[in-house]
């Protein structure tokens, strides 16, 4: 489960970073083409998941901070960035579900805001998920 949660975040971090990549790697376009179609779902997928990371982690800190100090600040920040990211792109997916229009309002608030940030997210989420892959291996 945490390889495929950290390959997870690398590929919302490539997809939130996409901008970033196609830059400075024309020929990536393609490749980061192919996954836009399915962009708002991962997005939905992963904000409603990052939601979930940060409740239960807050939930049982005082486990977490027994176990790993630093453990417990890599999980909040992986829930911290499941969720923003999946916020900015997932963004449509989200409004259809939510029928109030304060809510969407708020939601398109906290979008506007974390928008400048996206890039610099995705390459936080690349770096983090690519931890995760090389210490699991490192470790286990």
């Amino acid at each position: 489960m945490f390889y495929g949660a950290s390959i997870w975040m690398i590929v919302l971090g490539i997809l939130g970073a996409a901008n970033l990549i196609i830059a400075r790697k024309p020929e990536a376009k393609e490749l980061i083409g192919k996954l836009a179609p399915y962009q708002g779902w991962m997005g939905a997928v992963s904000a409603l998941w990052g939601t979930w990371v940060v409740i239960h982690a807050l939930m049982h800190m005082g486990f977490f901070l027994k176990w790993s100090v630093l453990g417990f600040i890599i999980y909040v920040a992986n829930g911290g960035l499941l969720l923003c990211l999946g916020l900015l792109l997932g963004i449509g997916v989200l409004k259809s579900f939510v029928k109030h229009p304060t809510a969407q309002e708020k939601m398109t608030m906290m979008v506007a805001k974390l928008a400048p940030l996206q890039g610099t997210l995705g390459i936080v989420a690349i770096c983090l998920g690519g931890f995760g892959v090389v210490g699991r291996i490192i470790i286990f």
